[in-house]
């Protein structure tokens, strides 16, 4: 019996493990898929935004995996600091997968990024999403006036649900402490501002129209700052994506505000100079952009600032170093061969990656698929080797015996049975428990 971790129950993770158990090389192997947190399915829990409801339901997938007889769900399990380092999980398995992701967001690097009122997309997401590390009352919304930095799926993520009516959400999982503040949100205005043009932007088409389909929101779009895109009158040379964004971006354009009682404002060609106040941010400066002729952009020196007492920035996400993984801090990724994880640019016997730590933060979820299948496909290469090393007999036993309590899937069940108990008896469909707390006494309640 080959046995393997996998670390992170994400699609990556789940991916992992399904192409473990579905290849018939080496018919026997066992599968437990380790994970920090008590809940399964990473970021389609706690990254997709609770208003997406097809995309969320990718979770019915991932369930099957995860109840597959060959793979055991183990939640409440960190890896990395002590007692659980990765040469201990060595011990206790023929191989270990980490996909574990991109966990931070990049930075701005502009003055006044600290002041208090500006955030990162990623923490937002995590407030509206019940991520048990970000606190219930993380986010008051007395702002009126909110800026986005960033021009792809997250961004317009954070701006759709913050030009929501939460009327709309209620039907939805999201925590109460969290629909409740966007319910008393004082949000008239949401600017979501890129630095480069329209046709480089980095949101999808079907994502970029939701934001028309809003019932309580305008969205306003400067027509001269698209037309500074040189793709603008003529988007037929575009790939299809790009083309389509700047069709949908020309119409709304041309059309009149209908004095919704909230607006959106898509700007382009602005580069963030600075956060502007004292003990609180209230403006972001940015300088206008133009092209240079060579796909990016540069400064021209001219400036603007926009009110602001709410700011989130949406700039992309960083992989962190997991304490015994080594880490390439430029790429923010694990060095590897194919999912092999290199120590020293030679091959760690027993170790692999997949997902975002391998291929840092590209592609969408389906791209974690075929990244899945090519790491696994490596570790099988290794498996006779892999094979021969002797572990633990029974790695679950030693993780106890560690000190470790994990969350298995009964007690994964319980914590839907209580979600769905939470939301009946506040008038709604299954609701979010955002607290690590009543997560793990929900887990260990008695059936």
């Amino acid at each position: 019996m080959l046995r393997v971790a996998v670390v992170g129950s994400g699609p990556s993770g789940v991916y992992a493990a399904q192409a473990l158990v579905q290849q018939q090389a080496v018919p026997e192997v066992s599968v437990h898929v380790l994970d920090r947190l008590p809940c399964p399915y990473g970021l389609v829990r706690y990254g997709v935004a609770p208003d997406h409801e097809k995309i969320k339901s990718l979770q019915n997938t991932l369930r099957a995996v995860l109840e597959h007889p060959r793979v055991r769900f183990l939640g409440n399990v960190h890896v990395g600091p002590p007692p659980l380092v990765p040469q201990r999980l060595l011990g206790l398995y023929h191989a270990v997968v980490y996909c574990v992701g991109a966990a931070t967001d990049r930075r701005l690097g502009v003055p006044g990024e600290e002041l208090p009122g500006s955030y990162s997309a990623t923490e937002f997401v995590s407030w509206y999403s019940a991520h048990p590390d970000a606190p219930g009352d993380a986010f008051a919304l007395g702002a009126r006036s909110a800026v986005v930095v960033g021009v792809g799926n997250v961004a317009v993520d954070v701006a759709r649900i913050l030009a929501r009516g939460a009327e709309e959400l209620r039907p939805t999982d999201v925590p109460h402490l969290a629909l409740g503040a966007l319910a008393d949100s004082r949000v008239t205005d949401v600017h979501m501002v890129g630095r480069r043009g329209p046709s480089q932007a980095k949101f999808t088409t079907k994502e970029l129209r939701e934001l028309g389909s809003l019932t309580g929101a305008d969205v306003l779009v400067h027509a001269d700052e698209l037309a500074l895109d040189p793709a603008y009158r003529d988007p037929s040379g575009l790939p299809a994506a790009g083309r389509r964004n700047v069709e949908v971006l020309r119409d709304w354009a041309r059309r009149e505000p209908m004095g919704r009682p909230r607006r959106i404002h898509l700007r382009f060609f602005l580069r963030p100079a600075a956060l502007l106040g004292e003990g609180a941010v209230r403006a972001v400066r940015f300088e206008r952009t133009a092209p240079d002729g060579r796909g990016g952009v540069a400064g021209t020196g001219v400036f603007e600032d926009i009110d602001a007492q709410l700011v989130l920035r949406s700039v992309g996400y960083r992989g962190v170093p997991l304490p015994g993984l080594p880490f390439d801090e430029r790429r923010g990724t694990v060095p590897n061969a194919a999912g092999r994880v290199l120590r020293g640019g030679v091959p760690a016997p027993g170790e692999y990656v997949a997902g975002w730590i391998k291929r840092g933060p590209t592609g969408v979820i389906g791209t974690n698929r075929p990244c899945a299948k090519e790491t696994v496909a490596s570790l099988l290469a290794d498996a006779e080797v892999l094979a021969a090393r002797p572990v633990a007999e029974d790695p679950l036993a030693a993780l106890r015996a560690a000190g470790v309590e994990p969350v298995e899937w009964t007690g994964w069940l319980r914590i839907e049975a209580a979600e769905a108990t939470l939301g009946e008896a506040l008038g709604r469909t299954r609701v979010k428990i955002p607290d690590w707390t009543e997560l793990l006494g929900a887990a260990r309640a008695e059936d």
